[in-house]
């Protein structure tokens, strides 16, 4: 076969490593950005933290669509400086940001506890048990049981699991006992316990023996009344320990306020942070969404390592200093690219959610991603980028942008109604329903039947599930 050469014209796309660069910078969180960001200030010199980024009155300025590519930092928005905001928001978000570490009395966030490995249930307990007198024996037992606990404070195991363990001690049944009750004194208080009934009745032991209603609460721990507790077989229940509706809604209302999995308290995974990019204030009667810039980097071009750089040099500084600075005005960049289109993208979301900013969660409309990107003139998976994991600080609180998106049921008079505004609905229902006589959730559709909802039983099972509620059966209480 002959060969021949053959010239075409084509386009293809190509992503490019800038491209790449700003499209993972998009979908980071504020605290990945943090990190991100530390990482490149360490590799490149050409970049440097912006100390100096505020404004004439000392205040960080706000950012705007348009700034330096050179310096992350915005110009002083001039209809904020005159307006009055209806809320602060200073101690609020210093709260949430910086509060107290776990066992800071002085509200210090001390670099240790901020940075210390989490304790897990079973290293706490071996502290314990190296504090607790024990013989060597016992100790090998002791160890043996703590192996045997999860992360709940469940003793999972058997005492015959406990001898094949041990098999050189040629342990007893009434030895392995003493030693798991030695346990059952640690902390947390519940801990070791072999079932519910045990772990609610050591709780009970450890509380003053003034305390009203605790002997009637630890007989309804008995697992025999107890499975009726969980029933809410409440009927039965005073047929069997002959107690009266007052005495036995006490007595209740004493177990509902004990831990039932004790090893939760010790915390074995390290606390999440949640640093809002964008607050919502409202101004002159009108909601607008603004960065916040204390979660912004500010970010700068090192002018002395700039001016180093001589034009048509060809040293292996100048190279060096060249790529970094290169690689430096892309990153400022697309810093720049993901403020604009994180402060674009929640303010069409403001816009179009200012009901919810007025009257609550049962006012949001329905909103998908295809509105939102159609009015940005983004593409959809651009939009689910800078959604996630970001998060909006308002007056009703801290949401994910994500929360703002729901789709819709049709209601009778043809118009819509967001899923949201269903399930905030179906909340209200349920806070107000009677104790004795939950509604169930055929009742509740075709309450919101009644409000023009057309909404089907299923449904609002699903809704009910979504925000962690109990069937009718499980709710219903005394009183």
């Amino acid at each position: 076969m002959k060969q021949t050469l053959d010239l075409r014209i084509g386009q293809h796309l190509t992503i490019t490593p800038q491209l790449q660069q700003a499209i993972r910078l998009l979908q980071l969180s504020s605290i990945e950005l943090e990190q991100e960001i530390r990482e490149v200030l360490e590799k490149n010199p050409l970049l440097e933290e912006n100390d100096t980024a505020n404004g004439e009155d000392g205040e960080p300025a706000e950012f705007e669509p348009g700034s330096s590519e050179e310096t992350i930092n915005g110009d002083n928005d001039p209809d904020s400086t005159d307006e009055i905001a209806e809320i602060d928001w200073t101690d609020g978000y210093e709260l949430l940001s910086s509060g107290p570490s776990q066992g800071d009395e002085n509200g210090d966030n001390s670099f240790e506890a901020r940075n210390s490995q989490p304790t897990s249930l079973s290293e706490h307990l071996l502290w314990q048990l190296q504090m607790t007198p024990f013989s060597d024996r016992d100790q090998l037992i002791a160890i043996a049981l703590i192996d045997a606990i999860d992360d709940d404070g469940y003793f999972l195991g058997t005492y015959d699991d406990i001898v094949a363990t041990l098999p050189e001690l040629e342990l007893a049944t009434d030895e392995i006992e003493a030693v798991l009750h030695q346990i059952q004194n640690f902390d947390p208080v519940g801990v070791g316990a072999r079932h519910l009934g045990e772990c609610l009745d050591l709780q009970l032991r450890r509380l003053d023996p003034a305390t009203p209603y605790r002997d009637t609460a630890r007989l309804l721990a008995n697992p025999a009344y107890l499975k009726l507790v969980g029933q809410h077989d409440f009927k039965e229940l005073k047929r069997l320990t002959h107690l009266g509706p007052e005495v036995l809604n006490c007595a209740l209302a004493l177990l509902k306020s004990l831990n039932p999995r004790p090893g939760s308290l010790v915390s074995n995974t390290p606390n999440a942070y949640v640093v809002p990019e964008i607050i919502v204030k409202k101004r002159r009667g009108s909601w607008r969404a603004d960065l916040n810039v204390d979660a912004m980097p500010k970010l700068r071009i090192n002018s002395h390592y700039e001016r180093l750089i001589q034009r048509g040099r060809a040293t292996v500084q100048d190279r060096f200093l060249h790529d970094h600075l290169q690689e430096a005005r892309w990153f400022l960049k697309s810093l720049q690219s993901r403020n604009e289109t994180l402060l674009k993208v929640a303010r069409v979301i403001v816009d179009r959610q200012r009901a919810f900013f007025d009257h609550g969660p049962e006012a949001m409309k329905p909103l998908v991603l295809h509105d939102v990107a159609g009015e940005v003139a983004m593409h959809e998976s651009t939009v689910s980028r800078v959604t996630t994991n970001k998060y909006m600080m308002t007056p009703r609180g801290i949401f994910e942008l994500k929360y703002f998106f729901s789709s819709h049921v049709g209601t009778t008079d043809g118009g819509t109604c967001s899923a949201t505004a269903i399930r905030s609905l179906i909340r209200k229902i349920i806070e107000n329903e009677p104790c004795n006589r939950p509604t169930s959730d055929s009742k509740i559709a075709d309450m919101l039947e009644e409000q023009g909802i057309n909404i089907a039983r299923r449904t609002v099972a699903k809704y009910r599930e979504s925000l962690s509620i109990p069937p009718s059966s499980q709710r219903k209480s005394l009183t």
